[in-house]
């Protein structure tokens, strides 16, 4: 086995990467393919299953002739994706509707009450304390894949009736990788059907499961976190050019995937990871919410461990934004309508680094689709202060990057006292930690030192596939935290503290003191 590989899909949002590892968690060969987002009118933000299949197809194809790894070296299949969404299939894994990306909100419990069927005592005070109690996570908002799968009963219930089993991304690959609709506790975790209280849970609660309002054979099985769920499918394995003796190891959600892969499930640091949201991942030894910060644990697939699940919000994607509305707009200044570069993040990072540290004290509010943990506020909003008559774009493109870090900063407080230890350097990883830039804004911002990984922009994938190879027996979890391997390590510039201690007490002032500006503008 130690000359085999692992293929890990990982989903995003916008689509799967794909790498070919080693047992040593070294990517060999990796590619990535695109997904569309639709938006409805409703308020509706979905996907194309089959779309989604096909880009996977493609990443995997390609991943693969890259390697050079023929079919026969691949000894497993593990998938990894975005969470919180919910994809209907039938009995054979077909889609019966698209995915609910977690961005959809059309479940939450005000909206839902106005549907038929629905009673209005949903989601009383004895029940949100039953979630909380026995699961971690109460459904006090939408964007959850239960929230998701309500929507679909009340809101589409031919949908609903045709549908055999609802499942989140990572399950329904899965599915179309074996024919067998499984889940396991770290996969199922946004249902909010599992007692959390002990790890390896093989059922869901029927406490939870009857609060929910879901029929129960709607469920995936729950299968054990490290479960071989089976061998491809003969047809599948000859899609994806693989052989039909790969087998295929039970998924996880990309937060837990990428506290694998920087091994913050063990030691004394924390993982930060910047894609489209930003992320603060790190363990403990027991099930725990911070209600007022937003945080929590959620189950590992490592033995005895929880993983903390801290979402700090939009980040690269309000750095896309920027980009996109402002830099690269199509509109009537244009004497054409521009495409942004395929180079439009190292210019930016060109750009950024024309602007001193603090960026001339213009400060960027990054909260530009609502804030999430150390302080969930749907109706927030981001935004640019204390501009003047000579700001810059420059100092624009630099606050952005330092608007996100201040950001991480805030929360950094409640989780060290969540986690109950202090961190001596961060794990900086995603597609934000290729920028060098963004990784010393981070040290200054963090003061304390930041390691940006090797492989970073592939570390899910790679924390997956190591957990493959750890769930056929080839490696353990000691040689996993010791594949964790850093590219660089930045210090923070004491030079830089004073400034950056300013703009973190105001971006939290700015937070505090703007709340009722922002319930007003957006309630509607």
């Amino acid at each position: 086995m130690t000359d085999r590989y692992i293929v890990a899909i990982d989903l995003g949002t916008s689509g799967p990467k794909v790498a070919v590892v080693s047992p040593g968690g070294d990517p060999v060969g990796t590619a990535r393919a695109h997904v569309d987002t639709i938006h409805l009118p409703d308020g509706g933000i979905e996907q194309d299953p089959d779309q989604v299949w096909r880009s996977v197809v493609e990443a995997t194809r390609a991943a693969l002739a890259a390697s050079a790894v023929e079919r026969g070296e691949v000894a497993a299949v593990i998938c990894t994706s975005q969470y919180s969404s919910i994809v209907p299939v039938d009995h054979r894994g077909r889609p019966t509707a698209n995915m609910i990306l977690w961005q959809d909100h059309r479940g939450a419990t005000p909206k839902l009450k106005h549907l038929p069927g629905v009673s209005g005592r949903l989601d009383n005070p004895v029940s949100l304390g039953q979630w909380l109690r026995l699961h971690g996570l109460p459904p006090i908002a939408g964007g959850i894949s239960m929230t998701h799968m309500r929507y679909l009963k009340f809101g589409r219930p031919e949908v609903y009736e045709r549908t055999a089993h609802l499942l989140e991304p990572m399950d329904f690959l899965t599915m179309r990788l074996t024919g067998r609709a499984t889940a396991n506790q770290a996969t199922a975790f946004m249902s909010l059907m599992v007692d959390n209280r002990t790890l390896d849970a093989d059922d869901y609660s029927d406490t939870l499961v009857k609060q929910s309002l879901i029929d129960r054979e709607k469920l995936p099985e729950l299968v054990p976190m490290d479960e071989v769920v089976g061998n491809l499918l003969p047809e599948v394995a000859d899609e994806l050019g693989l052989s039909p003796d790969t087998r295929v190891v039970t998924g996880l959600n990309d937060t837990q995937a990428g506290g694998i892969g920087c091994g913050a499930f063990t030691g004394s640091h924390a993982g930060v990871s910047v894609g489209s949201t930003c992320v603060m991942i790190t363990h403990v030894d027991r099930k725990h919410t911070d209600v007022r910060h937003a945080i929590l644990s959620m189950p590992s697939p490592v033995p005895g461990r929880y993983f903390v699940m801290a979402e700090n919000g939009m980040a690269g994607a309000a750095l896309d934004r920027f980009l996109t509305n402002v830099v690269y707009p199509t509109d009537p200044f244009h004497d054409t309508s521009p495409q942004p570069p395929d180079d439009r993040f190292d210019r930016l990072e060109s750009a950024a680094a024309g602007a001193p540290a603090g960026s001339n004290n213009l400060l960027f509010l990054p909260w530009i689709g609502g804030s999430i943990a150390p302080a969930a506020n749907d109706l927030v909003r981001g935004g640019f202060l204390n501009m003047t008559a000579t700001t810059t774009r420059s100092d624009m493109a630099r606050a952005v990057l330092e608007g996100v870090a201040l950001n991480l900063r805030w929360l950094r407080g409640p989780v060290e006292k969540f986690a109950k230890r202090s961190f001596d350097r961060f794990t900086f990883f995603g597609g934000g930690a290729q920028s060098d830039l963004w990784c010393q804004i981070m040290a200054d911002v963090m003061g304390t030192p930041v390691h940006q990984l090797e492989h970073g922009n592939h570390t899910v994938s790679i924390g997956a596939a190591l957990l493959a190879f750890e769930r056929l027996g080839v490696i353990g979890f000691d040689e996993i935290a010791a594949a964790v391997r850093t590219r660089q390590v930045f210090e923070p510039d004491p030079e830089h503290s004073e400034t950056y201690d300013l703009l973190a007490e105001q971006l939290t002032k700015a937070f505090a003191r703007n709340k009722s500006v922002f319930r007003a503008l957006n309630r509607r």
